[in-house]
């Protein structure tokens, strides 16, 4: 029973009781809030929604129109659709903001309502806080029975998103058809199943196979497109049926794919190979987080561009990418921001680029990923009590190694030569994040170990004091 309010939204788990899970009450007050918000930032009483496949979902999306059709706000509803689909229709709408009713990568017991502003980008972290005073201030106003907000649905976006995809000069359709690419699809029954079969046949892919494509929410495994989840495609393509794996998570904002061999060539290199492509074509700077891999700054730096690092979260990733005029960007979960479409992360943009990077390579999917630097990173996390003082334990760790370079900006991130490590509290779970990297696997997964075995002692001295 979890409710976290924050940066990436207002996430929880159904079922519970008010304040300590996403229940009907939660989302009636933090949607009246952002719709009071969006009424004080713009004069166009819009907003859209659209959802995964959750079962929840459906019912949330109902509770959420309702409450900004009472504050006097327009209702697009796009229903079953993705979170760059929806980025997308809140700009093409003209509308005041969006809400995208996912919880992304959590299982299909937790659900969240994401915020987008006028721009189809999330909101702040200032704008954020504004909300959640909105929530708890009394302050918000609802609309006489004559001024009611109007409500209506729209299916036609996925539609537009991939007619969009499809105009931008680095997408070759002609090179991807010539490839006579055979693809296998893990779309984890959520709307991957419904975006990605659109977008292969429209990119000229004859040859392909969904698994888990209905979209009915009930995930056949963790929705988390790690390699320890993916087993199924692996294997699939492992037996020589495809070459190429495709993974998405159920919002269609993270992309991993598997080599033809059946090995996954981990979600850090989607946007490597992805920008590697981009960067070739159109030399330019790039922005990734924090915890994700160096090798985007050896490609980076490679084709001449520079490299930058951000704090954890897309919108802190797209804030240093304005910044700094990045032509690409995103994080190392698999998520490939192209400013060229719209910035958010796009798993179906990254798709189309990635296949166009392929057909034209003319090789193999593992001969194309062994033409990058190998780097390895070990994702672990630590599970927090209520009682645990999460911004102690990092400070007593970046005391314990303050002899070696370490930024704070978002966590403690310390280097170690050729090696570095990263800590922070996570956006959307009740955990410590450490991820670690190294050109070996098991160098990586070692120095994780240690940190986790500092914590551990730094949080049981101070238990006992």
């Amino acid at each position: 029973m979890t409710l976290i309010k924050s940066i990436s939204g207002i996430r929880g788990t159904i079922g519970g009781k008010e304040g300590h899970a996403l229940t009907p009450n939660d989302v009636v007050k933090y949607a009246a809030a952002f719709g009071q918000w969006t009424k004080e930032n713009s004069a166009n009483h819009k907003i859209v929604i659209g959802r995964d496949a959750r079962p929840s979902g459906e019912l949330i999306a109902k509770m959420v129109s309702g409450v900004l059709q009472s504050l006097g706000i327009d209702v697009v509803d796009l229903g079953l659709s993705t979170t760059p689909t929806v980025e997308m229709a809140v700009p093409a709408e003209n509308a005041s903001g969006g809400i995208i009713i996912t919880a992304s990568h959590n299982p299909n017991g937790w659900n969240a309502l994401k915020l987008l502003n006028s721009d189809g980008e999330f909101i702040s972290d200032a704008e954020g806080q504004r909300v959640l005073e909105l929530a708890d201030s009394g302050e918000i106003e609802f609309a006489q029975s004559k001024d009611l907000g109007e409500y209506k649905t729209d299916d036609s976006y996925i539609d537009y998103h991939i007619e969009e995809i499809l105009k931008l000069p680095l997408v070759d359709v002609e090179a991807i058809s010539a490839a006579n690419l055979k693809i296998g699809v893990d779309a984890v029954n959520s709307t991957g199943g419904i975006a990605i079969p659109k977008l292969l046949d429209k990119l000229g892919v004859r040859d392909y196979k969904i698994f888990f494509g209905e979209p009915n929410g009930l995930f056949p495994h963790n929705p988390e497109p790690l390699p320890e989840n993916i087993t199924h495609i692996c294997n699939e393509v492992e037996s020589g049926r495809y070459n190429l794996g495709i993974v998405v998570d159920p919002d269609v904002d993270r992309l991993a794919f598997v080599a033809d061999n059946g090995e996954p060539f981990g979600e850090e290199y989607s946007l490597v190979m992805i920008a590697d492509y981009v960067l070739k074509h159109t030399p330019g700077n790039t922005v990734s987080n924090m915890s994700s891999t160096r090798a985007l700054k050896d490609v980076t730096l490679k084709n001449g561009g520079n490299y930058e690092a951000s704090a954890v979260g897309e919108v802190n990733v797209v804030t240093k990418m304005k910044a700094t005029n990045a032509i690409i960007g995103g994080e190392g979960n698999g998520g490939i921001i192209y400013p060229e479409l719209h910035y958010g992360r796009d798993a179906l943009v990254g798709i189309a680029l990635f296949l166009t990077a392929l057909a034209k390579f003319g090789k193999s999917s593992s001969f194309m990923r062994a033409t990058y630097p190998n780097y390895h990173i070990s994702k672990n996390k630590i599970d927090l009590t209520p009682d645990i003082d999460v911004d102690l334990v990092l400070s007593e760790v970046q005391k314990k190694y303050k002899k070696q370079p370490i930024n704070t900006e978002d966590g403690v991130k310390i280097e170690f030569d050729s090696e570095w490590v990263h800590l922070r509290k996570s956006n959307t779970e009740p955990i410590i994040r450490i991820y670690s990297e190294s050109e070996s696997q098991n160098t990586a997964e070692v120095l994780a170990k240690k940190i986790m075995m500092d914590i551990k002692e730094i949080v049981s001295e101070k238990a006992e004091d």
